[in-house]
């Protein structure tokens, strides 16, 4: 189908014929009698004016670069004119794909404000009609566009998409990320953690924030975000043409609830002179909606937090068993440490302290071999004698299947929105070549594994002192059925917090939420989320000699003498695997040097 419509056409669309092009909405004028300026012109088609579209209008097909998945016919899709640009959208069940239904599709409003109503919907590329109404409401002020979006069907409703045409091409970021030239690729991010679909084929690349950025000039930068107050997967899809994008906003619904009626958390489309701009107005949104705080006025950072100097990760025992550190080592290092630095200016990590990494997740007790009770807890009092601070490692998201442990959680496994099982199965522990799945992945929002969680976190620290505890993978969000992952986070965090007002709590993979009531993280330190929370280096991070990733399955990575590996963006973080306090005591001599450099400590 052309993407032209008669204007004799469009009349009968959006009014009844002969009564005008536009039918103003008295609530919606008095809303916005203000006379914004005026968006760029780029198309000569009349606001409301309803346009003939379906999926493959005005992109390449078959696609020039990489591509995604996609119907192998043309789905329609009717766009109603706003601004400088042409709005669809496009609703999924469990079970289908729905459009919206073109003579049942009406426009009122005014250039300022615009309502959209559909009273019904197609399927099967439009030879199919189905019952439900579409309402969606835009608004402009300046060069900025929001829009309202609510949903209802016969079944419930699991994703809504709004399609916006007209973007330019441009270099694109997602998640207020670096701008890139992605030249005739398709691209797809999601948030967060790829919004669910971090592996596996046609995934997402993951967003820490739901912002979309396109820079076709200089000094002029497209964006679109989510102002959602909650955390909720979100999608981009941008599908390339010869001058614009096919732009896919998509807001996916809680995956535990079955709503027939589905109100879409407000978009907003803008132009902004910079990348910094456009960032600095989705932010603002953020920090509200979040109750984000600077660092230097949070009040969940212990005075210690603020004073760690240096970071030391102590690895303990690899999924195999192989010993990097026991709890005697661990000791010995320490001690040594001590004699370089101030202990009072370092955070001890113990990573894979309960023995087998990964493996022995969710039990969480001291390893015999690695020297038991007693060892752990002399490990534990000796550290702090000397003023260390230590953390041990937990699992957010990670159990074994195959403990005896396991029958009282498994009400706790995550399932995704179509119900389909979400496994931790896409690593190769055992280097048999391929990725082992006997580990489920774990849902804070299910009632019995955060009390579960929650209940070794607390004997950890009654029973030893820790300062802190760690949550591996706490970004990993998934929309699962049996709950909501990321409140489940949050009560776990704050129940631990009301009882150890004292204790921190430290994440990993943080997206923009998080930095709520998490205030420092493993990795994901870059400039934007500083302000508001502080950053160690991963485990996986080279050590001194040959870069070994200790407990973590990566391998060897390249230890950088010059740089000491050490990341400008983070604590420095000193890597103790098996060799490092045997063979590279002067590597380890030099990091906690170039820390104490950092921290002015002479």
């Amino acid at each position: 189908m052309h993407d032209d419509i008669s204007r004799r056409d469009w009349i009968k669309t959006v009014g009844v014929a002969g009564a005008g092009a536009l039918v103003p909405l008295d609530a919606l004028v008095a809303a916005g009698s203000a006379n914004p300026a005026p968006l760029p012109s780029a198309t000569s088609q009349a606001t409301g004016e309803i346009v003939e579209l379906t999926s493959t209008s005005e992109i390449f097909i078959p696609p020039r670069g990489r591509g995604f998945m996609k119907f192998s016919f043309d789905f329609p899709e009717p766009s109603v004119v706003f601004g400088n640009y042409r709005f669809g959208f496009l609703a999924f069940t469990d079970e289908n794909t729905y459009g919206l239904d073109r003579t049942k599709l009406r426009a009122e409003g005014n250039d300022d404000q615009l309502r959209v109503t559909c009273d019904g919907f197609i399927w099967a590329g439009g030879q199919e009609r189905a019952p439900g109404t579409l309402v969606a409401t835009l608004r402009r002020s300046g060069t900025t566009i929001e829009w309202d979006t609510v949903v209802e069907m016969d079944r419930p409703i699991k994703t809504v998409t709004s399609i916006v045409r007209g973007v330019p091409r441009g270099q694109v970021s997602f998640g207020a990320g670096q701008f890139t030239d992605a030249r005739d690729n398709e691209l797809l991010a999601g948030y967060p953690f790829g919004a669910g679909d971090l592996h596996g084929p046609g995934s997402a690349n993951g967003m820490s924030t739901p912002l979309l950025m396109i820079q076709p000039a200089p000094d002029d930068v497209v964006f679109v975000s989510s102002l959602d107050d909650r955390v909720r997967p979100k999608r981009f899809y941008l599908a390339p043409g010869d001058s614009g994008y096919r732009v896919e906003a998509i807001y996916e619904h809680d995956a535990w609830r079955n709503d027939k009626r589905v109100t879409v958390p407000r978009w907003r489309l803008g132009h902004a002179k910079s990348g910094e701009e456009a960032v600095n107005q989705h932010m603002a949104h953020v920090e509200r909606a979040f109750a984000i705080q600077k660092w230097e006025t949070r009040t969940d950072v212990p005075d210690w937090m603020r004073r760690v100097a240096m970071v030391t990760t102590l690895h303990g025992m690899h999924y195999t068993g192989f010993m990097f550190n026991d709890y005697a080592r661990m000791l010995e290092t320490a001690r040594w440490i001590a004699t370089q630095i101030p202990a009072d200016r370092v955070l001890l990590f113990l990573s894979a302290w309960d023995g087998r990494y990964y493996w022995d997740y969710p039990n969480y007790h001291v390893s015999d071999r690695m020297g038991g009770e007693v060892g752990f807890r002399k490990l534990i009092a000796e550290t702090h004698a000397l003023g260390f601070k230590v953390m041990p490692m937990f699992g957010t998201n990670a159990a074994n299947r195959k403990l005896a442990t396991w029958p009282a959680i498994a009400d706790g496994a995550t399932s995704k929105i179509d119900g389909d099982v979400y496994n931790l199965n896409w690593v190769d522990w055992n280097n048999d070549r391929h990725q082992d799945g006997w580990l489920a992945y774990m849902n804070l929002g299910a009632d019995s594994w955060r009390h579960w969680l929650e209940g070794r976190i607390g004997e950890m620290i009654e029973r030893y002192g820790v300062d802190a505890y760690f949550l591996d993978i706490a970004g990993g969000h998934v929309n699962s059925t049996n709950g909501d992952m990321h409140e489940g986070t949050r009560r776990l965090v704050m129940d631990l917090r009301a009882k150890h007002p004292t204790v921190a709590c430290v994440g990993e993979m943080p997206y923009d939420a998080l930095h709520g009531f998490i205030p420092m993280y493993h990795a994901g330190g870059g400039p934007r989320w500083q302000p508001y929370s502080r950053f160690f280096q991963h485990l996986s991070s080279p050590a001194p000699g040959r870069g070994s990733s200790g407990v973590h399955e990566s391998g060897f990575g390249r230890f950088n003498p010059e740089t000491l590996s050490l990341s400008p963006n983070a604590i420095p973080t000193l890597q103790v695997v098996d060799d490092t306090f045997r063979d590279h005591r002067d590597v380890m001599a030099a990091i906690i040097q170039r820390a104490k450099q950092r921290a002015g400590i002479t």
